[in-house]
């Protein structure tokens, strides 16, 4: 499996090169061209140039395939919306790329189309390298931000050494030997070379995790079926000692992940008062213009409406379970006043006169 540092920077060299070969070949169709002999007038230097350019461009292409095209069949679920745009616009670059060697070699009188074939395929080689460097590069940006300013400084091992024992681990997992500079490139290998056989890094890196948390992350996936050989007991405990040396904001991570069960906490116990306070209300004291608002508000925070219009909720229970569910499940957060004016608008809305 290649190396994150070696994919993200045959990537930058692929995106530069694309770049050079379109526009060196703008400036080369400057020059006259004689459509009988099928010969142009620009530099022969010029012309090596873009040719060796070129067959850059498709050598890195090639390898990139090599590497990436085998994971599709490790994938183990699904594959997710970024990775099948990763896929067709690699296989769009392929395909544009065939076109333009035949008509190098057995069509010359196409030729007239290489501007825009060209240009066709920098587009597509510019999305293709937004998908793919910006996470390439996550986890080295992380391993670099870490304390100390690097992820196996002795500032950093330290702070692996003092969270690791949070984390949950086994009593068997060697502590001291895993905030060890060894045991951490032991980690990282693990995650560049198995933990993106079944997903890509951004699952990964996307948000920081407590050290408790991470293990549990690792622990779950190392259950998941695969067609390579299984992460061993190691691997889970080398992986997560690496992903806790590359957070460097745990802390506030950790704070963020309290805030939030507080907000949930409350919105739970908002849900409760309004319930309970039903009876007290009345509906001069509803404004049924803001209702409405509270409620669209709300609810397109995490779904579109006509989700809950095709199956609405008939009674005022089923109503109380749908909030009850959105806040537990969805982490739904909202005020008393606004489960008030969002329960009160649904029952108006959908339940039934018998209901």
């Amino acid at each position: 499996m290649m190396d994150i540092a070696l994919s993200a920077t045959l990537g930058i060299l692929f995106l530069i090169t694309g770049f050079a070969a379109v526009f060196l070949m703008f400036h080369l169709w400057g020059y006259p061209f004689d459509k009988v002999t099928r010969t142009s007038a620009a530099p022969p230097g010029l012309m090596r140039l873009h040719r060796v350019l070129g067959w850059v461009y498709v050598a890195i292409y090639v390898v990139m395939m090599i590497e990436m095209v085998p994971r599709l069949w490790l994938y183990q679920v699904e594959l997710p919306a970024r990775t099948v745009a990763h896929l067709m616009l690699g296989m769009a670059i392929g395909v544009i790329l065939l076109i333009k060697l035949s008509i190098l070699r057995f069509f010359r009188h196409l030729e007239e189309w290489m501007p825009a074939l060209g240009v066709a395929l920098l587009m597509a080689t510019v999305l293709l390298s937004g998908l793919s460097i910006p996470f390439a590069l996550r986890e080295y940006a992380l391993a670099s931000s870490a304390v100390g300013g690097g992820v196996y400084s002795v500032e950093n091992r330290e702070r692996v050494a003092r969270l690791l024992p949070l984390a949950g681990l086994p009593e068997e997992a060697p502590m001291a030997e895993l905030a060890g500079v060894d045991a951490l490139r032991e980690g990282r290998n693990v995650l560049v070379r198995k933990c993106v056989e079944c997903h890509d890094l951004k699952t990964i890196l996307v948000r920081p995790r407590s050290p408790g948390d991470w293990w549990k992350t690792v622990e779950r996936m190392a259950y998941k079926p695969t067609f390579s050989a299984p992460m061993s007991d190691r691997d889970l405990w080398v992986s997560t000692a690496y992903l806790i040396a590359i957070t460097h904001d745990i802390q506030r991570s950790v704070k963020v992940r309290k805030k939030v069960a507080v907000e949930h906490r409350e919105s739970h116990e908002a849900l409760q008062e309004v319930v309970g306070d039903e009876a007290e209300a009345t509906e001069a004291a509803i404004d049924p213009r803001l209702a409405q608002e509270t409620y669209e508000n709300l609810c397109a925070q995490c779904h579109e409406l006509s989700d809950v219009d095709a199956e609405p909720p008939r009674t005022v229970e089923a109503i109380d379970e749908l909030l009850q569910r959105m806040i537990d499940e969805n982490d739904m957060e909202a005020t008393e006043e606004e489960l008030r004016l969002v329960k009160w608008y649904m029952e108006k809305l959908f339940v039934t006169a018998d209901g």
